[in-house]
């Protein structure tokens, strides 16, 4: 059963964020204080200060709420989604898939010109409905309510969900998990499925390759290899505390706003594009904020954090749904084409020379066109 929601955080909810800021104990800056060791302390209780003084939750609310919500429960798990329809009769349903550490949020600017091209200088024939459910424990999805949260598992609820809202052709759009999820909708609903679209590529490629295999890659392959063993080495500790223990890590993301915020932005600085800019000269820190708040408010920083624990720890090629799939790679993604097609079938790929990890928060632009251009062959 699909019910009607809307988000109405009590009063006492943002009171008690408001002291626990006010209260907020910081450690002592490591030597240097840069990004080099973690988020800066200086950087962050700047942040938190903005977070206290001048951001409006209010705001983010009443935006959030512009668009239908809805909750439905399937396999036991409730989950949360935005259901915008378009005005065109023709219009394509498109099932949007977050990643984390993002939200629904990630896709609040994209809404408008994927729904209602005409307005945003499109073609009323590129118009989409747009479905955008919050992963199973992020959010107002939260929390997991079992275990066995496989990719494969949340791409069959995917593929329930649109069938319960009546959507027998679509097309599924998705980064970082969602780039992992949206081609498993298309495994669990082939017949269904007429594209699948991700940002960031469906998967990565093998960790470490012969000499002979590296020599055999393109410039900008070798390069990717390069920068994956690089996050290998300096950025893996976030992946092996989630993915075993999610439970401890909760503690201190659910009680304390300030260890939720850093958690989040030390990955928002280091994935957006370039990395040499500060989160919030690319996204607006309102953005950010709200994007926090979606986990601070649920209470869902471990059950968000699952999802790594819920994976199979052994990496094993999936089954090629047939599904025609495209990939739109930026400056900041690691996928590389010929890992990516034995099991999903690639029929459109784009590299670009910008853009972050955060694609339809940094270049909402180009994600659209992209999109619109890839599914302008498939529909019905």
């Amino acid at each position: 059963m699909i019910n009607e929601f809307s988000i109405e955080i009590p009063q006492s909810t943002l009171d008690d964020l408001a002291a626990k800021l006010a209260s907020a104990r910081f450690p002592a800056p490591l030597p240097g204080d840069d990004w080099n060791t973690g988020v800066p302390v200086s950087w962050l209780s700047s942040l938190v200060d903005y977070w206290r003084t001048s951001y409006d939750w209010r705001a983010a609310e009443k935006e959030l709420n512009s668009y239908p919500q809805f909750t439905a429960e399937i396999e036991g798990q409730r989950i949360h989604f935005i259901h915008v329809r378009s005005k065109e009769p023709d219009a394509l349903p498109l099932l949007l898939t977050h990643g984390w550490p993002g939200s629904i949020v990630e896709f609040l600017d994209v809404i408008g010109p994927l729904t209602d091209p005409v307005a945003f200088g499109g073609q009323a024939s590129d118009a989409f409905h747009v479905v955008i459910p919050a992963l199973p424990g992020f959010g107002f999805s939260g929390p997991t309510a079992d275990d066995d949260w496989t990719f494969p598992r949340i791409g069959r609820v995917w593929a329930a969900l649109m069938a319960e809202l009546g959507y027998e052709k679509y097309g599924v759009q998705g980064g970082d998990l969602g780039g992992s999820v949206s081609p498993e909708v298309g495994r669990a609903a082939p017949d269904h499925v007429v594209g699948v679209h991700t940002n960031g590529g469906t998967n990565l490629p093998p960790l470490q390759l012969s000499e002979e295999e590296l020599q055999a890659l393109t410039p900008l392959e070798q390069d990717r290899m390069a920068r994956i063993g690089q996050f290998m080495k300096d950025e893996f500790g976030y992946i092996s505390i989630q993915s075993t223990r999610p439970q401890t890590l909760a503690y201190g993301l659910v009680d304390s706003p300030v260890a939720q915020l850093a958690w989040i932005m030390d990955k928002f600085k280091a994935w957006t594009w370039p990395a040499s800019e500060l989160p919030e000269a690319i996204v607006s820190k309102d953005r950010l904020l709200t994007n926090v708040m979606m986990y601070w408010l649920t209470g869902t920083g471990g059950s968000a954090a699952y999802i790594g624990y819920a994976q199979p720890r052994s990496w094993a090629p999936r089954p090629n749904s047939g599904v025609p799939t495209a990939v739109l790679a930026t400056a900041h993604d690691v996928a590389i084409r010929r890992y990516c097609e034995p099991s999903n079938t690639i029929t459109r790929w784009t590299d670009l020379d910008h853009g972050g990890h955060f694609v339809a928060l940094e270049i909402p632009d180009e994600l659209v066109a992209d999109v619109r251009e890839f599914f302008r062959q498939l529909r019905g």
